[in-house]
């Protein structure tokens, strides 16, 4: 066995999170991630700041502590990102409230994406711009770090966003599987972002050109798709990254069975 920090994404499990959490931790995994916003497998509303209240994020906190079990990561994803000045006047509020909930909840990482950062500067470019160093300043302010989920855009592309910010809060969480999906190369993005890499997730999927013109995205169970794993993990390791590896799984029939395959998967490597 090796000493990798294995996570699982809770929301991937499909079931009630206390219940995921404690078949995660069944399954030997100390750490997860969670939705604190509705979207895509998120299951409801329940954590959301304005709902989710000081003795609702203690208790919980008490919970998954109790279980022997280590918050990585929250996930505040609003679907479109931070593209479009006119929203970012109430998304960026938003965001700063989903910051505050990661602190309650026992995590300084939370994890978003930010829309497509376009390939050379210009007005989007702008704007992605500004909203992030608005949120990283107060990001920073209270300890905690932003990471972009990859996939949208090339590694080289986001390196240059990030370059450019006025903060060091604004950071990475790589998804091997997106880019691998998008038909980027994996290894030059791992090599670009290094120094912003904090979080990872363990999620497979394949290079299928043909899926990708019909807009598509071919996602695996982990071990089953182009993700080069072990190279991945060494080139991660080479670069320093001492964080975890949480598994995603999005789609699939049993994706309980799949996760506990992926744990076992991710033991072996």
């Amino acid at each position: 066995m090796n000493n990798l920090k294995v996570g699982v994404f809770a929301d991937s499990m499909r079931v009630p999170i206390r219940e995921g959490l404690k078949i995660a931790r069944e399954m030997g995994v100390e750490y997860f991630q969670m939705f604190t916003t509705n979207f895509e497998f998120a299951y409801n509303d329940e954590f959301a700041p304005e709902k989710f209240d000081g003795n609702a994020r203690t208790e919980f906190r008490k919970y998954y502590e109790s279980l022997g079990m280590t918050l990585s990561a929250t996930c505040a994803d609003f679907g479109n990102g931070f593209t479009n000045a006119e929203k970012n006047i109430e998304m960026i509020p938003k965001t700063f409230k989903q910051l505050d909930l990661a602190v309650d909840l026992g995590a300084n990482i939370v994890t978003t994406h930010i829309g497509v950062v376009p390939e050379t500067p210009n007005e989007v470019w702008e704007i992605l711009q500004g909203a992030l160093n608005q949120i990283g300043s107060y990001a920073e302010n209270i300890g905690v770090r932003i990471a972009i989920e990859t996939g949208p855009e090339s590694g080289p592309v986001l390196r240059s966003l990030l370059d450019s910010l006025n903060n060091k809060s604004i950071c990475v969480n790589l998804d091997p599987a997106n880019l691998v999906m998008a038909g980027y190369d994996l290894e030059e993005a791992v090599a670009v972002l290094m120094p912003y890499i904090i979080h990872t997730h363990a999620k497979d999927g394949l290079n299928d050109k043909e899926a990708k013109a019909r807009g598509e995205w071919r996602e695996m169970a982990l071990g089953k798709g182009d993700v080069p794993w072990q190279n991945y993990i060494k080139w991660l390791k080479d670069g320093g990254y001492d964080g975890v590896f949480t598994i995603e799984r999005e789609l699939g029939d049993d994706p309980l069975a799949d996760i506990g395959e992926a744990v076992k998967f991710l033991r072996k490597l």
